[in-house]
């Protein structure tokens, strides 16, 4: 395994190397300066936030514990990395760079954050500081410009080999934990209870998680960020929603189920239609696919599913230009993902920046691009029976068109999603999350 990554790792470098070289060439920077950054502190308190790397700092190296660190690449030189290492006995002090990554880089160990600064090329020299602007530092000037953070956004979506390979990673551990999840809540257990099986199976804690999990019993699952964790079991495990994720070397995966309860077997057919759905969806994502047009042929497709499970008696065309499948996928289909759960560039016109605005009446979808190989985004799907969304939809004259009887039996299931990850390939997709289960 290592000696795969060590030379997946080298092109991987070549790769980032070049993408540098031609963004300060586009925009007359001398030097890329990219910090880790350091941990925010809480307010009014004497405690930090946990730490998480920069993903600019992450996309040259597999360290994600280095606070206070920097990446300083000039064209036509071996890259830098000034790493702090402080003298500490109040906090676990990182360990010195080590593995296969380390011969690519001249390596500068300092102790204090003014020492880090202290080797960073002059502001004279035209450097382009990639760098959040709290903590301030003294001598560093984070400028972030745009020109440039456009270029390597927009490059950063087709990843390489050496990401992909992390990106299974990150899916395998993610799989393993939603499998505990799952059994977890066959047994009973609380929301807390089955996020605690989740962590353990994933061995990790939550700062090290992606994002939030959402774990959801019930009619919770309707409540699309739910990550409240009720600490006491529900009398009866009716339904069961999990979005959650795992890290693998800062490269995320981004996974959601919904199961259905002992016995609830019109909710478990639901569940198969929409599942059934998803793979479909997952099937599409091919090169020159417009994600905007596949994000609207979810919701024709999800509305055949509303009709053929009797919550609405319109076709589907008249379902999605009403709005009624909106009331019941209020969401978009989904997202990039990379080095952060919801990556860049999602809506960029070209490497020069720009936007594509997303259609008329679906302003929560977050991918406007056409997919290209190298691409990876998810597919997430959903039906939900959100009360809010559904008082608006009665208020309409498309509600005639709604069973609400049929609705109200299944509020106290919440909703359902499906969510994989899936890679675009210049042949049929690369579904990271179901390869994923495959393997357990």
């Amino acid at each position: 395994m290592i000696d795969r990554l060590s030379s997946l790792y080298l092109h991987h470098l070549a790769v980032v190397r070049e993408r540098a070289d031609r963004a300060l060439a586009a925009t007359e920077h001398e030097h890329l300066v990219i910090a880790a950054g350091l941990p925010p502190r809480k307010f009014l308190d004497d405690q930090d936030y946990p730490f998480v790397a920069s993903p600019h700092f992450r996309h040259w190296l597999p360290l994600t514990d280095a606070p206070g660190s920097w990446i300083v690449h000039t064209p036509g030189q071996r890259p830098r990395l000034v790493f702090l290492q402080p003298r500490d006995y109040w906090h676990v002090v990182p360990e010195a760079p080590r593995g296969y990554w380390v011969e690519h880089f001249d390596i500068t160990v300092v102790r204090t954050v003014e020492e880090a600064v202290a080797q960073l090329p002059a502001p004279s020299s035209r450097p382009a500081v990639i760098a959040p602007t709290q903590p301030a530092l003294a001598g560093v000037e984070p400028n972030n410009p745009q020109d440039v953070l456009d270029y390597l956004h927009w490059h950063r979506s087709y990843k390489t080999p050496y990401e992909l390979a992390w990106m299974r990673e990150a899916s395998r551990i993610g799989a393993r934990a939603h499998r505990a999840a799952e059994q977890a809540f066959r047994a009973g257990a609380s929301e807390l209870g089955i996020h605690q099986a989740y962590l353990a199976a994933a061995g990790v804690i939550d700062a090290e998680l992606p994002y939030a999990s959402i774990v959801a019993l019930n009619q919770h699952g309707a409540v699309l960020h739910y990550t409240h964790f009720d600490r006491t079991a529900p009398d009866y495990h009716r339904s069961f929603l999990i979005d959650a994720g795992a890290n693998a070397t800062g490269y995320a995966s981004d996974i959601t189920r919904t199961y259905a309860g002992h016995g609830e077997d019109e909710f478990q057919s639901l569940v198969d239609s929409v599942e059934a759905a998803q793979l479909s969806f997952a099937a599409k994502v091919r090169a020159g696919q417009s994600y905007p047009e596949l994000h609207i042929h979810a919701h024709h497709v999800l509305a055949g599913v509303l009709r053929e499970h009797g919550f609405i008696r319109m076709d589907a065309e008249s379902a999605v230009e009403t709005g009624v499948t909106a009331a019941f996928f209020p969401h978009g289909l989904g997202h990039p993902i990379g080095l952060q759960v919801h990556d860049v560039a999602g809506f960029q016109r070209g490497e020069r920046g720009g936007s594509i605005p997303r259609p008329a009446g679906h302003p929560y979808l977050r991918m406007t691009r056409n997919l290209e190989p190298g691409m990876v985004v998810t597919i997430e799907p959903g039906l939900y029976f959100i009360d809010m969304l559904l008082e608006e939809l009665r208020g309409r004259p498309a509600g005639k068109d709604v069973d609400w009887n049929r609705v109200e039996a299944f509020k106290p299931y919440g909703g359902i999603r499906i969510e994989d990850d899936v890679v675009c390939t210049d042949a049929e997709p690369e579904n990271l999350t179901r390869d994923a289960f495959a393997q357990l």
